[in-house]
């Protein structure tokens, strides 16, 4: 008898996601090699379709790719109309418009050069993927579950950011739902009218979901704080400042190669740990309780080790002098660097070695159509508890 595994179903650690997009985004800023782009997007959307889920908000992504369509078009436009004008092989010329000499640097008009173009568009582009990483993680959890797994004493601020995180989520839920309705309506037509007619509605919806959000708040005492000692309160203020100076400087220097060793690694390290006791300090101050906490077992280290290999590639390939920033001018074909590559190519692991989310696990457990068919069921089906004969439906009274 051949008997089927059981799927696993249950949801990723949120903050498994949002490391693994965040490093993600960090690969992004560090590069506008269009290829090492085009892999980091590819890796990012194949992971998102292999394990988002069917709830309402994992359904942005396509949305965040439309944006980042937007977002390089317009750098481009502005480039044309705007930009620096830089000299090279000229695709055409636009009227000029001289300008005083206080606006330095800014110009309209002129003649379009491909160089200017081809750079316009990889700044957008990295725009772009930056975008499309944090919108993963959107799509791939839950912001509600990432609310109840951070520290207590960032509850406040991360209730700030869950809020934020959920409104373009809820606006494209919504803006979908008005639609169906309107085309039920017989009301299917396109254009700048649609969307006029469009936007009241998803106004009005969030306008009565921000009033029911501050009243469930309310409801649950938000911004009740316990009792703390003094000293505890000026070291976790004091540890916090130390933090995000040190994790700024630390930053930096990643971002920069040419930077000094000991303001990179060690730097941001040392910002880790500042905050790290700020939040043990700081947590003293906020009591709050969790329901069944979500777990931190195998496939989050995978995905934590699969977004410090997209890092550490990248790092790799900037201190040994490869070209992350391909010049434009002139204008040279970019190579690929193959540590930074092989990093990124390692950020796919989550699409393989998570668990799938309750929902794609559900309905992968379905039975086939042959199955279905070796235990008939009687259609239509009987209710013997409502069939009245006509005897006693006449005898009733």
């Amino acid at each position: 008898m051949n008997r089927r595994r059981p799927v696993v179903r249950r949801f990723l650690h949120p903050g498994a996601w949002w490391l693994w997009a965040g490093c993600g985004a960090f690969v992004a800023l560090r590069t506008t090699n269009p290829l090492l782009l085009g892999l980091l997007l590819a890796v990012v959307a194949y992971v998102v379709v292999c394990r988002r889920s069917d709830a309402p908000w994992a359904h942005t992504f396509s949305a965040a790719l439309r944006l980042g369509a937007l977002v390089i078009v317009i750098r481009v436009v502005f480039q044309v109309v705007f930009g620096n004008r830089i000299p090279g092989t000229t695709l055409f010329t636009l009227p000029a418009v001289d300008l005083p000499d206080w606006a330095g640097g800014v110009s309209v008009g002129g003649p379009v050069t491909l160089e200017s173009v081809v750079g316009a568009a990889y700044q957008g582009l990295r725009l772009a993927v930056v975008i499309a990483c944090f919108a993963a993680a959107s799509s791939l959890c839950s912001p509600y579950r990432l609310l109840r797994s951070l520290p207590s004493v960032l509850y406040e601020a991360g209730v700030a950011v869950s809020v934020a995180l959920t409104a373009a989520p809820q606006a494209v839920v919504s803006a979908r739902r008005v639609r169906e309705a309107r085309r039920l309506r017989g009301r299917s037509g396109r254009g700048l009218r649609t969307w006029t007619d469009v936007a009241l509605p998803v106004l009005e919806g969030a306008l009565e979901r921000s009033v029911a959000l501050a009243a469930s708040m309310d409801a649950r005492g938000y911004g009740r704080r316990g009792s703390a000692a003094p000293m505890a309160r000026r070291g976790a203020a004091g540890l916090t400042m130390l933090g995000l100076m040190a994790a700024a400087v630390g930053s930096y220097g990643l971002l920069d190669a040419s930077a000094p060793f000991v303001l990179g690694v060690p730097a941001l390290s040392l910002g880790l740990l500042a905050l790290a006791g700020a939040l043990l300090l700081g947590g003293r101050r906020s009591q709050r309780s969790r329901y069944r906490p979500d777990p931190w077992a195998f496939p989050e280290w995978v995905t934590a080790f699969s977004a410090l290999a997209m890092v550490v590639g990248i790092v790799v390939a900037g201190r040994t002098g490869a070209v992350l920033e391909p010049s434009v001018q002139p204008l040279e074909w970019p190579s690929l660097p193959w540590a930074a590559a092989a990093g990124i190519a390692l950020g796919v692991l989550p699409a393989w070695l998570t668990p799938l989310p309750p929902m794609l696990a559900t309905l992968d457990a379905v039975p086939t159509a042959p199955e279905r068919r070796s235990s008939p069921k009687p259609w239509p089906p009987v209710a013997p508890s409502l069939s009245v004969s006509p005897s006693r439906a006449e005898a009733a009274p």
